[in-house]
């Protein structure tokens, strides 16, 4: 009996093309069914035949939060891990608080419209802020000069060893940044998407500026390479920020590290820590998680201190 075996090795077939296409490979002709080819085109437009991946609609849906936390969680950390950041600085402070030039301006756009209209109480209510903001923005020199501090420890060797991390807004965030960029350092900024158009601040290194959907992700990751918390005068998210970190170090959840309050009038009057321990609703040492600084170099000093009596160095391996 004669075999058909075919004898020998056969070529490899091509990776992608076939010499003789599937039955799938074609749509069922119009020949055999009229109504074939628009009833095709349906199915293909259909959202249920997308990808689930390419599916935006599918992916904003409530059932798939779940999948949508953790790429939001994977996508920062693989980010983070391929540029080499394993600690951080973070920085928070107010998106209000603007450098000495442009506080200046406002300041004197508003005298001038009081001027013209000195009964208008609104303008004048807007005037006083404005001269508040005029008078802290020394601390936009101070967040600046910090970021240079922490951008230049960076610079030892390895890439980016330490790195100045905020949440990459205006303000304060932004002149933390400025001050790494700066001296060339690379620096973080964790954006979170808003109901209404926002920008982040142009002095985050490109390919690390993160946008988040979650607040919770975002927080996450700002502690995640923590190794100190300077927190400059702000509002509502820098206390929001500022107490999480304090209740997590409290109770321990997370190893102890420095937190920073710059500007001790301010924080002082806005919370009264010793009346917190006086009401016996924190404990005298919950009181010494923490420490204020007037400039960036004694901000910098007491974190290397604060390390130097932990006994381990600031820029310790995992």
């Amino acid at each position: 009996m004669t075999s058909n075996r075919p004898t020998g090795v056969p070529a490899p077939p091509h990776p992608h093309q076939r010499r003789e296409p599937l039955p799938e490979h074609r749509p069922k002709p119009a020949e055999d069914d009229p109504n074939a080819p628009q009833s095709v085109e349906a199915i293909l437009a259909s959202a249920s035949y997308r990808l689930a991946e390419q599916d935006t609609d599918f992916l904003a849906r409530a059932e798939v939060r779940g999948p949508r936390l953790e790429l939001e969680y994977l996508k920062a950390d693989v980010v983070l891990a391929e540029q080499h950041v394993d600690h951080t600085i973070v920085v928070f402070g107010s998106t209000r608080i603007v450098e000495l030039s442009t506080a200046r301006r406002n300041v004197d756009a508003l005298r001038e419209a009081v001027q013209a209209d000195p009964d208008n109480t609104t303008l004048l209510a807007r005037l006083l802020t404005a001269e508040r903001i005029l008078d802290k923005s020394r601390y936009y020199d101070v967040a600046r000069e910090f970021g240079r501090l922490v951008g230049q420890a960076g610079h030892d060797g390895r890439p980016a060893r330490i790195v100045v991390m905020t949440g990459g807004g205006p303000g304060l965030m932004e002149a933390a940044n400025r001050g790494a960029r700066d001296v060339d350092a690379k620096t973080v900024g964790l954006n979170i998407e808003l109901p209404h158009e926002q920008y982040p601040n142009p002095y985050v290194t490109p390919d690390l500026c993160l946008r988040f959907h979650y607040f919770a992700l975002r927080k996450l990751h700002f502690m995640l390479r923590a190794r100190a918390l300077v927190a400059f005068p702000g509002g509502y998210g820098t206390f929001d920020e500022l107490f999480e970190v304090l209740t997590l170090i409290q109770t321990r959840k997370v190893k102890p590290f420095p937190v920073v309050l710059v500007g001790e009038h301010f924080w002082r009057r806005a919370v009264d820590f010793d009346y917190l321990v006086e009401e016996g609703v924190i404990d005298a040492e919950d009181r010494e998680l923490f420490w204020f600084a007037e400039t960036a170099q004694e901000i910098w000093d007491g974190i290397l201190r604060w390390y130097a009596a932990f006994g381990e160095p600031l820029h310790a391996a995992d």
